[in-house]
C-alpha cells in the first residue's frame, strides 16, 4: 500500500475533526455565524467605517441595527479579521451606531479597547 492514500486519509480525518469540533462549541458572539462571516453583512458601511464624519446609508444603517441587537455580536463583527483586511478603524466604526441614530444602541459597551458613544 502506498503512502499517497494514507495522507489523504490523514487529511479527511483532520478536516473531518475539525468540523465537528467547530460545530461542538455551539453558538459564538454572532450565534451559529461566525462574526467574520456576519462582518460580510455590513459591506454597505465600509465608506462609514472609513471617514467619521460621513453619514452612514440607510442600508449600512439597518445592517447595523439588526447586528447591534447582540452587543457582544457587533463588537465582534468590528474586531474581526473580516473587518481588519478590510481596512475597518475600529474607533470609526465603533462610532456607527450612533451615527444612524440607534436609539437602543448600547451606550458604554465595552468593546475591546472602545467603548461604544
Amino acid at each position: 500500500m502506498t503512502m499517497r492514500p494514507l495522507v489523504v486519509l490523514g487529511l479527511v480525518l483532520v478536516v473531518a475533526a475539525g468540523v465537528a469540533l467547530d460545530g461542538a462549541d455551539g453558538a459564538g458572539e454572532c450565534g451559529r455565524a461566525s462574526a467574520d462571516r456576519v462582518a460580510l453583512r455590513l459591506a454597505p458601511c465600509i465608506s462609514a467605517a472609513d471617514d467619521p464624519q460621513s453619514t452612514p446609508t440607510s442600508s449600512c444603517c439597518s445592517a447595523v441595527h439588526a447586528i447591534g441587537q447582540s452587543p457582544s455580536c457587533l463588537c465582534a463583527v468590528m474586531l474581526s479579521g473580516t473587518a481588519r483586511a478590510a481596512g475597518i478603524k475600529p474607533e470609526v466604526a465603533i462610532t456607527i451606531p450612533k451615527r444612524c441614530n440607534m436609539a437602543d444602541r448600547p451606550v458604554g459597551y465595552k468593546c475591546g479597547d472602545y467603548t461604544l458613544p
